[in-house]
């Protein structure tokens, strides 16, 4: 049976180094060059009667979603800051309590994040809707080595309440071509 309806020939899965991640329905995030898995495991709920065999039952607990880290080369956009700096920012902290003190930014340190797949083509291929983000641990600068031949990378790690694949996306017809053109 073919994995693929549209283009029942394909045999390869799709590769997992084109992909881009939207903050919400808004525009892409620049430079992302790595994303962690999607992760969610559910606890074990373990319980027998009194009366019953040695043997246990098993049911589902709750679910929790691990984090997910973005990763990216440093560059002068600030986007990864501003939204680390939302949950705690120095600046602020250093205010007496009060009407000016903006330790947090209660009112929008959570996002929604997309995080779109592409084919070898450049098509869509796949879409994750991921669920009340915010950051929990932020890297502005990777260690610094003069020895080394190496991008300085920042990331942020992400705690999300869950994560859903994007079912209208749907599985593209994917092109042909020959180079050079055949002649008319």
């Amino acid at each position: 049976m073919p994995q693929f309806t549209v283009n029942a020939r394909r045999l390869d899965p799709y590769k997992n180094f084109k992909f881009r991640v939207r903050w919400g329905e808004g525009s892409y995030v620049a430079g992302i060059s790595k994303v962690s898995g999607l992760k969610r495991t559910t606890e074990v709920v373990r319980h027998r009667d009194g009366g019953d065999e040695s043997s246990s039952r098993k049911s589902p607990g709750r679910t929790e979603f691990d984090a997910i880290t973005l990763e990216r080369g440093v560059t002068h956009d600030t986007d990864f800051e501003q939204w680390a700096n939302k949950v705690w920012d120095y600046r602020n902290a250093q205010r007496p309590y009060g009407d000016d003190a903006k330790e947090m930014s209660l009112a929008d340190f959570r996002k929604d994040i997309l995080i779109d797949v592409f084919n070898e083509a450049g098509q869509k291929v796949l879409s994750y809707k991921v669920y009340r983000c915010w950051v929990s641990e932020y890297q502005a600068l990777s260690d610094l080595d003069a020895n080394a031949n190496a991008v300085a990378i920042q990331h942020i790690k992400l705690e999300n309440e869950g994560w859903e694949r994007d079912l209208e996306i749907p599985e593209p017809n994917e092109p042909s071509f020959s180079d050079p053109a055949s002649s008319p």
